[in-house]
């Protein structure tokens, strides 16, 4: 899965956008105020959705259609070549930080029910800029990935008695084979039926549905299962693009409860073709066990 050759863009820094950006725009979220910034969270120049106090809702003939109402940032990492998966623990730590204050900020904004965290990583995940850096996307419906998987939630809740992915973690944790990291609050593994070779997921110990409530003792675990996940991946595959993202129980006052927030890294290790595209149904090159397994020992 690791590609001997592979192509990486190089633009230099006096070229980058990101880079000297206190000339350039007005930061949302600075850590640390200054000069000396680390990460900073700033306006999308250009945007998916744009801002605004209605949707305008309105159907044309069978289809609906609302206004792109809502927020975008750019969270930038400070250094022009060092990614997040060469990060310290403390710096992914910052990084953190950051997508929970501005989470917090974009959650009580007007008609926002949903606040998407991701990162892209590489050409081949999506990333059009080199420069480190993740998104925040605030908008005003749920998206079906995430509907899905909330509404699966509730309804083995509603059958079980308990919370799907307790009960999954429950089992992996004694299992062990599907495990790559653990630590007091967080662990990472390669879930059962995987959406690519190596996906890899951080779940909380805990059961707790949303991840802007965490507190800063979950937050230093959460960075280091974070670190640990992405420096794995990086030594194994010989850093391989891969995009990551959060799911996370909506902000739009609804009863999330038995919802389970977690963190899904998907790298680039394959490509859908027609059926994977035709069907929704993934083809496993290697068994999830076989993935964990090289993972850990990097």
């Amino acid at each position: 899965f690791a590609k001997e050759k592979r192509i990486k863009e190089k633009v230099l820094p006096e070229k980058c956008p990101f880079c000297n950006l206190e000339t350039q725009l007005s930061p949302l979220y600075q850590c640390p105020k200054g000069e000396n910034w680390k990460v900073v969270s700033v306006p999308n120049k250009y945007p998916a959705f744009s801002e605004g106090e209605k949707l305008h809702e309105r159907k044309e003939g069978p289809n609906k259609i609302l206004d792109g109402v809502g927020f975008c940032e750019v969270v930038i990492t400070r250094d022009h070549e060092k990614q997040l998966a060469q990060f310290s623990k403390t710096e992914v730590k910052e990084v953190v930080d950051c997508y929970q204050a501005r989470y917090l900020d974009l959650m009580k904004k007007s008609l926002i029910k949903y606040v998407s965290i991701f990162h892209n990583h590489g050409q081949e995940a999506g990333a059009s800029i080199t420069h480190p850096h993740s998104q925040i996307i605030a908008f005003p419906v749920i998206d079906p990935d995430l509907r899905g998987s909330v509404e699966g939630a509730e309804r083995f809740y509603k059958e079980e008695g308990k919370c799907v992915y307790c009960m999954m973690i429950d089992w992996d944790i004694k299992d062990g084979q599907k495990i790559i990291y653990e630590n007091k609050k967080f662990v990472v593994l390669c879930p059962f039926a995987p959406q690519t070779a190596f996906e890899l997921r951080v779940y909380p110990k805990e059961h707790l549905p949303y991840f802007e409530r965490m507190n800063e003792e979950e937050k230093d675990f959460f960075a280091d299962a974070l670190q640990m996940a992405l420096d794995k991946l990086y030594k194994a595959l010989d850093d391989p693009p891969y995009n990551f993202y959060i799911h996370t129980a909506p902000c739009d006052d609804g009863n999330y409860k038995n919802y389970h927030w977690h963190l899904i890294i998907l790298p680039k290790t394959g490509i859908w073709a027609g059926f994977e595209l035709g069907t929704g149904i993934e083809i496993s090159t290697i068994e999830p066990e076989k993935a964990a397994e090289y993972l850990r020992t990097q």
